[in-house]
């Protein structure tokens, strides 16, 4: 697999990401998810995870009974490269279609 190619730094998280929360030192993202029940935010930990596995890029998360809190950031760069944009708008897509059902 090719490295993870590095964040433009003109790249507009607002924009493209506006759930999402850029951390201070800018190495990562973070969301949390809420969702109706426990059975709602372990189908969406079941979809990202199968989607992490195709793309080779886990994200760093915890469950808690309805929530799922999120931190994306690729390791082997230090940083945030195309892999934590790539999975956060699939975990948005994932979260909405969860979302929609309830």
């Amino acid at each position: 697999m090719s490295k993870p190619k590095p964040i433009d730094q003109g790249f507009d998280f607002q924009q493209e990401l506006p759930q999402w929360k850029v951390s201070a030192d800018s190495k990562s993202l973070q969301r949390q998810f809420i969702f109706s029940n426990f059975e709602k935010a372990f189908a969406f930990m079941t979809l990202c995870a199968r989607f992490a596995e195709e793309i080779d890029h886990h994200p760093d998360w915890s469950n808690s009974w309805n929530r799922v809190s999120v931190s994306l950031s690729t390791h082997s760069a230090d940083g945030l490269t195309e892999l934590d944009i790539t999975m956060a708008h699939a975990m948005d897509q994932f979260a909405n279609s969860i979302l929609q059902s309830e």
